[in-house]
């Protein structure tokens, strides 16, 4: 499976953003699929993750939005109400098979990353 993420870019606070992840493949539908990310200096994080549920990180929960289009090979990340700690590179992970509640903030589980998308938020 290789993933393509895109959809990043500068906004201002309070701006919205939409990443979208696209997957190789025919079988993306069993795929549990997350997002993370990478600001500079610090470790990669769980943002959200859509499995048979979706999953958000305390942070960003009430601004955030996870979906997917299977038809499409697709998962998107609808971002509101952006803030500069936002910012960081945003990475698209898939994982074979479902994705539960107490795994899907794991790095490990996922199987397969796309290369990052670039989001930076100005105050």
């Amino acid at each position: 499976v290789q993933l393509q993420a895109s959809g990043g870019g500068l906004v201002q606070a309070g701006g919205s953003l939409r990443l979208s992840c696209v997957a190789s493949g025919r079988t993306f539908r069993e795929y549990g699929m997350g997002w993370f990310r990478q600001a500079p200096g610090k470790e990669r994080e769980f943002v959200v993750a859509i499995s048979r549920s979706t999953y958000y990180s305390d942070s960003v929960k009430g601004r955030f939005s996870i979906s997917r289009v299977n038809a499409e090979n697709t998962v998107y990340l609808q971002m509101n109400s952006l803030r500069p700690e936002d910012t960081a590179v945003y990475y698209c992970g898939a994982k074979s098979g479902v994705l539960v509640g107490h795994i899907v903030a794991l790095r490990r589980v996922y199987d397969y990353w796309g290369q990052g998308t670039e989001v930076t938020v100005s105050s």
